[in-house]
């Protein structure tokens, strides 16, 4: 009990460290879940207009690498940026520029998918209507892209929920240094592993209400969304 207590002291007053890993971990998982909607966007828009040969594999393909292991995205993109690897000249390892793409790579296949399933639903039941229009695919694209807006902010909060949850990439390619890559959950490990309960319980209950946050969100869009069909 005295250690829940002096978690919630230590979120109360505000502790400066603490909210630094805070913001550093919203920062992060906020600008890889945009980048990540945009090239999403751009991806999906493609896949639900466009018919080519190997578009069922392609979508086979970031159907599966939704299921991809985390820390093997780190163990790439660590091999990658390493001073061995081809991109080491970058000197981002260590960074939380690369912890950014690292999180970027590991919530783009689900927004891809979700907003596919979104836009290409949406797509098909307008299809009798926009084919009588005779307009161009940017007007097509336009118009499903208004109408799926509540669907795709929902999506949009569930990748950067899942961009927050993040520590297996995050640890490996940022290491968890302290003012520089230190975010909520790789915290939560190191203050666990060295026995500073109260405040990895202090991040652990920051994350909880972030999560409510979102999920609030979510379910506000939806009951909005239920109310106007």
């Amino acid at each position: 009990m005295d250690i829940f207590y002096e978690a919630l002291k230590n979120l109360v007053e505000f502790d400066i460290k603490l909210y630094e890993i805070i913001l550093l971990s919203l920062f992060v998982s906020i600008s890889a879940a945009i980048l990540s909607s945009i090239i999403a966007i751009i991806i999906t828009s493609f896949l639900v207009l466009k018919r080519f040969v190997g578009k069922n594999a392609t979508l086979l393909i970031i159907n599966s690498m939704m299921s991809l292991p985390p820390v093997v995205v780190g163990l790439i993109l660590y091999l990658l940026f390493s001073n061995t690897g081809i991109l080491g000249f970058s000197d981002m390892l260590y960074s939380y520029q690369l912890m950014i793409i690292a999180q970027f790579l590991i919530v783009l296949p689900i927004i891809i998918s979700l907003s596919f399933t979104v836009l290409n639903n949406k797509y098909m039941y307008l299809y009798d209507y926009l084919m009588s229009l005779n307009t161009s695919d940017f007007k097509i694209l336009k118009t499903i892209l208004h109408e799926s807006r509540n669907e795709l902010l929902i999506i949009f909060m569930t990748g950067l929920g899942r961009a927050l949850s993040e520590v297996g990439a995050v640890i490996i390619v940022g290491g968890n240094i302290a003012h520089m890559t230190r975010v909520m959950t790789t915290s939560i490990v190191l203050e666990t592993s060295r026995g500073e309960l109260a405040t990895a319980l202090s991040l652990g209950i920051a994350l909880i209400l972030i999560a409510i946050l979102i999920n609030m969100f979510i379910f506000i869009i939806k009951n909005i969304y239920n109310k106007k069909l």
